[in-house]
């Protein structure tokens, strides 16, 4: 079990920040050999999900107001530690930036861009894909929705 803590972006502390940044870029740009500039001027206007033990940054995801990458609220830079891996801390995170979007944002749909391969997963929670598959930075992506009545 991690211990969560979420907040705005500008009550991030430094490091904070940087294991952020770390994590992000050790899973999405080494992990997934992905060259694509992963600060996109987003992350100033999001609520950002951590999830900690021992004080290492385990699970973390970016909380995205409606407007800003779609009409809807979303999720997004959902990644797990590969420390982390097998331990349920992407169920974990995943139930808690749900509960986290609808403490902050209210009950509202949730819209995403997922890898592909995940799709079984985000459905277990409810998720429906709602595009045709795209390729985003050479990787299979698809939008889901995760309608408010679920």
């Amino acid at each position: 079990m991690a211990t969560w803590t979420v907040k705005a972006f500008d009550q991030l502390r430094v490091e904070e920040l940087y294991k952020i940044l770390r994590l992000r870029s050790e899973v999405f740009v080494v992990e997934q050999n992905c060259v694509f500039l992963d600060m996109d001027n987003k992350d100033q206007h999001c609520f950002h999900l951590m999830g900690w033990q021992d004080e290492q940054l385990m699970g973390y995801s970016r909380i995205v107001p409606a407007g800003i990458s779609y009409d809807e609220s979303s999720i997004g830079r959902i990644v797990s530690s590969p420390a982390a891996r097998g331990q349920g801390i992407g169920r974990e995170l995943l139930t808690m930036s749900i509960d986290t979007l609808y403490e902050l944002m209210d009950k509202r749909d949730i819209r995403i861009g997922a890898q592909y391969y995940l799709k079984r997963f985000y459905e277990s929670f409810g998720f429906v894909q709602k595009e045709e598959i795209y390729l985003e930075d050479g990787i299979e992506h698809i939008e889901m929705l995760l309608p408010v009545s679920r």
